[in-house]
């Protein structure tokens, strides 16, 4: 495992004091007690103020609401997963029997958790400010390709905003139908605006997705 974490450390750009903190992070908990769980608990705590405080720094005219949606653009499943995959992570975990027969290297969740131990290891082994070097790094291409705070906005927000400055009613919003088993649920809702008169349907596996997607719909007719 030395030599493992060895590379890994070259993959992060830093070098633990206390290598079996990488040990326990990258041990999943199928492998045994001795696992990744608090770790995971600390380095997502930690992610998530490493990320805060480097918008608040980068960004000093944007408002709390902007500054959270950044931070969720940012710190989520898919981005965690694929910070992982460009790592290498799965390449350097422990874990048990079962696991490793169903592709657990190549798990999604299982990466996503090792990488948040791996920021908790790192900021037991040298603290706050040495987790936080390490997420900017990992985050450092995200963080230059940000797009406006604006965009951000979901698309029933920005459609409400936008009447609301114009002085317009607000939009209206109706359940069309639903169907499917409990599993696979279909939603078709409609989106409905006075001026100008205008209707589109969204289509989603909930109402509320099924209402962001009519949103979206009628946005891309006003522009």
């Amino acid at each position: 495992m030395s030599d493992s974490i060895h590379v890994l450390e070259k993959q992060l750009g830093y070098c633990f004091d206390n290598p079996e903190l990488a040990v326990t992070a990258l041990t999943h908990c199928s492998a045994g007690p001795d696992n990744n769980e608090r770790l995971e608990f600390l380095g997502d705590a930690v992610l998530g103020l490493a990320i805060a405080e480097t918008l608040y720094k980068r960004q000093p005219d944007l408002a709390e609401g902007d500054l959270t949606r950044m931070r969720s653009h940012l710190v989520n499943r898919e981005t965690l997963a694929e910070l992982a995959i460009e790592l290498d992570l799965g390449d350097f975990l422990t874990l048990g029997q079962c696991e490793r027969r169903t592709r657990g290297r190549q798990r999604h969740s299982i990466l996503e958790d090792a990488l948040e131990a791996i920021i908790g290891a790192v900021f037991f082994d040298s603290g706050y400010g040495a987790a936080r070097a390490l997420v900017q790094r990992l985050f450092a291409k995200r963080l230059e390709s940000l797009p406006e705070a604006e965009t951000l906005k979901d698309p029933k927000t920005r459609l409400q905003e936008r009447q609301q400055a114009q002085k317009l009613e607000i939009p209206i919003y109706t359940l069309v139908e639903h169907s499917g088993p409990e599993h696979a649920r279909r939603f078709v809702c409609e989106c409905r605006i006075e001026k100008p008169e205008l209707i589109a349907r969204g289509v989603g596996s909930s109402r509320r997705r099924a209402e962001q997607a009519a949103a979206e719909a009628l946005l891309e007719r006003l522009i």
